[in-house]
């Protein structure tokens, strides 16, 4: 890992996560966290513990979505949160499990460096959008399976999120779907596919959700949503949802920041945002008020 600027109100780093955990980088491989972490205002001396975001786009397994990373990182910059995207590595480079394993990797750096960045270690989010709200799911979801455990060891107790955020996510594998994600994924075996539908991985003990999508949604249909929601229902596990009329898929803030045509700049499908911080407000998902 490496320092690139320090500066009087932010800290940005890259951190490679394999060489962080100890862990042989095969040929091809990415797990790089890029950190955005704000040193506190210039008129309060004293340090203030803040929530933190981890940040997972989309780009169906084959790239990583540069809209999806920094715009939404600054949003929730600007309210308080320590901010983190994450590079992974995208088909076909590597297939199902190296994702969720540096997924993993990332929130379990965040929680075990939580003194270093001023954060609460218990209040991380996951937010995903696409293929990298599959990822959260699985996250969501997986943090616990064997091959996290076999994987972290020990450090494995930091890979449960405390909240997630998931964006017009992929959920299940069908061959007849228009995303062909979670079949990249499982690089084509039809039962990894299936083991990857998210909605059966739901389970009692997952954290709180918050989702939004788009009636409108070609790509990534609004039923994927419903299923993940439905199954967090009957699991009893509290969320929040949005289903907007009007937009596109991969609206990520849906300003001109991220959005280089129109079609890409709904101005109520970005009301989601200051809704989920909101939402995440309740849950005390917010930097400390001195007394």
């Amino acid at each position: 890992c490496y320092n690139l600027l320090e500066v009087s109100l932010m800290v940005l780093e890259r951190i490679d996560l394999y060489q962080y955990f100890g862990k042989k980088r095969r040929e091809g491989l990415m797990g790089y966290l890029n950190v955005y972490a704000p040193k506190g205002c210039c008129v309060i001396e004293k340090p203030r513990k803040k929530p933190s975001i981890l940040i997972l786009a989309g780009g169906a397994y084959a790239h990583v979505s540069k809209r999806e990373q920094e715009p939404v990182a600054f949003k929730f910059i600007a309210e308080g949160f320590c901010a983190f995207t994450l590079d992974y590595t995208c088909v076909p480079n590597a297939y199902y499990p190296t994702q969720l394993l540096e997924a993993c990797m990332a929130l379990a750096y965040i929680k075990e460096n939580a003194d270093k960045y001023e954060l609460k270690e218990d209040k991380t989010v996951v937010a995903g959008f696409s293929a990298g709200g599959h990822l959260t799911a699985m996250l969501h979801c997986l943090y616990n399976e064997q091959v996290v455990l076999d994987y972290l060891g020990e450090k494995a107790k930091y890979c449960r999120p405390d909240a997630v955020i998931l964006g017009y996510p992929v959920i299940y594998y069908k061959k007849d779907d228009p995303s062909h994600s979670v079949e990249s994924l499982a690089n084509g075996e039809e039962k990894v596919g299936e083991y990857l539908c998210m909605q059966k991985r739901v389970h009692k003990k997952v954290c709180p959700a918050f989702i939004f999508t788009t009636f409108s949604d070609i790509s990534v249909p609004m039923e994927h949503s419903l299923k993940y929601a439905t199954a967090l229902r009957k699991n009893k596990i509290p969320f929040e949802m949005m289903v907007f009329e009007k937009g596109q898929h991969g609206l990520s803030v849906a300003n001109e920041l991220c959005g280089y045509k129109p079609s890409l700049i709904k101005p109520r499908v970005a009301t989601w945002a200051d809704q989920a911080i909101n939402w995440l407000k309740e849950r005390d998902f917010k930097i400390d008020v001195i007394s």
